[in-house]
């Protein structure tokens, strides 16, 4: 029955009772109706996280394209994809695992009080993951430097950064890619002058395990040393904490990476050119066939000895400052790209779906394809057979991604991974 009656003046209309208001963490909290964000933003933000994923199935297929595929210095436009594949997409991919610590340990806002701390262990636990998945794939002994236990040990040092805000993210990822590459040379030249890397071999219980030097291997002489990959996953952390949702943060985050690759390969080859005896410098030391494109290509191939020179170098692998200033302007790009064209473009999401469930399942698609590369013997194909092995591969983990994520939210590996890192919730 309505109560619509008048009241009588003077009498005050019951109230309710009121309850002395607590102070809880943004970790505690729990969710309220009001907390909940309108469809519109809820829209906003699966475009985000697609286009994340769409960016990091590119990734993977770069990666397959750089192990299996045709070389590029065979030229053309096949060569020329090829090239772009190599070490461009490996960083992309390092990017994108710094945006994933971000959306473990909480955005917009990072997790406190006891929702941060079983945060904190989750990462811990996917890095002890990580690190025993990457030994066992390098022991298959495969051509393939596995990148998976680099990205354990970055995990780790990247870690205690989380809760910082992106604007300090962003200046740490720019001041350790134009410090750490140095450091990394001094140190190369220490161990190339003296034994103590041997000594901290040979007391390093890693060492040996996947045919590695274990924590030196990690740190400094791998393919992926922590310490010049290190400013890939802090910077990705510094995008996590953007609103990718806003189309002016984007279009900035697309005009930041188009600067980055301007000043981190254009500034190699003005450096390579303007810088007395550089270039000769780089032609002599190095095994490439290619030195001439030793500001962009990787086709320059790896220093014979050290030479300060080769600090100026930008190919993909080289571990300089232009070559992480270059790669994460092209990684931006790719991110701002794939959500600016899943946002503008609602169509488009169909098409490239099955690129998106390989990067909803990246872990998994990696780890299959260094696994398939073993069982199949594609090491040891002709060269004639790349294009139709490299083929094969592309079509054979977007049709198992599709298909797999038609019937399943996470991928095997992935599956494996949350199951793993539950017990986290136990922590207080």
């Amino acid at each position: 029955m309505s109560q619509n009656l008048p009241r009588a003046r003077g009498v005050p209309l019951p109230t309710r009772a009121r309850t002395p208001a607590r102070t809880v963490s943004a970790g505690d909290r729990p969710a309220l109706a009001s907390d909940q964000p309108s469809p519109s933003t809820t829209r906003a933000g699966t475009t985000r996280l697609i286009g994340v994923d769409l960016a990091r199935g590119l990734a993977v297929l770069g990666m397959f394209a750089a192990h299996v595929g045709p070389d590029p210095s065979d030229g053309g436009p096949v060569g020329f994809l090829m090239e772009l594949a190599r070490g461009r997409s490996s960083a992309l991919f390092a990017l994108l695992a710094g945006f994933s610590i971000v959306l473990i340990t909480g955005r917009p806002e990072p997790r406190t009080g006891r929702a941060g701390r079983q945060a904190v262990v989750r990462v811990l636990i996917r890095a002890v993951i990580l690190l025993a998945l990457g030994t066992a794939l390098t022991a298959l002994d495969t051509s393939i430097d596995v990148i998976l236990a680099y990205y354990a040990l970055a995990f780790v040092v990247a870690l205690p950064l989380y809760r910082l805000k992106a604007g300090a993210l962003a200046f740490i990822a720019a001041a350790t890619a134009l410090v750490l590459p140095q450091d990394l040379f001094l140190v190369k030249v220490s161990l190339d002058q003296g034994s103590w890397g041997d000594t901290v071999i040979a007391h390093d219980p890693l060492s040996g395990l996947g045919d590695t030097d274990g924590v030196m291997d990690l740190l400094f002489t791998g393919a992926y040393p922590v310490l010049t990959w290190i400013p890939f996953l802090i910077a990705g952390m510094a995008v996590a904490r953007l609103d990718l949702t806003r189309q002016v943060v984007r279009a900035r985050l697309a005009l930041t990476g188009a600067a980055l690759a301007v000043l981190g390969y254009g500034g190699s080859w003005l450096a390579l050119h303007l810088v007395p005896n550089a270039y000769a410098a780089v032609a002599a030391g190095s095994d490439g066939d290619a030195p001439g494109s030793a500001w962009w290509s990787d086709t320059v191939g790896d220093p014979t000895h050290l030479f300060h020179e080769w600090l100026l170098v930008a190919a993909p692998h080289s571990q300089t400052t232009p070559s992480i200033l270059g790669n994460t302007g092209v990684a931006l790009l790719v991110v701002a790209g794939c959500t600016i064209a899943l946002d503008r473009l609602p169509r488009f999401r169909r098409v490239v779906a099955p690129v998106t469930a390989v990067g909803a399942m990246s872990l998994s698609a990696y780890a299959l394809h260094i696994v398939a590369i073993w069982a199949l013997g594609t090491d040891d194909m002709p060269d004639s057979s790349e294009p139709l092995v490299l083929a094969g591969f592309i079509v054979g983990v977007l049709a198992l991604a599709f298909v797999w994520k038609r019937f399943f939210r996470r991928g095997p590996l992935e599956y494996l991974l949350y199951m793993i890192t539950r017990p986290a919730r136990l922590i207080r």
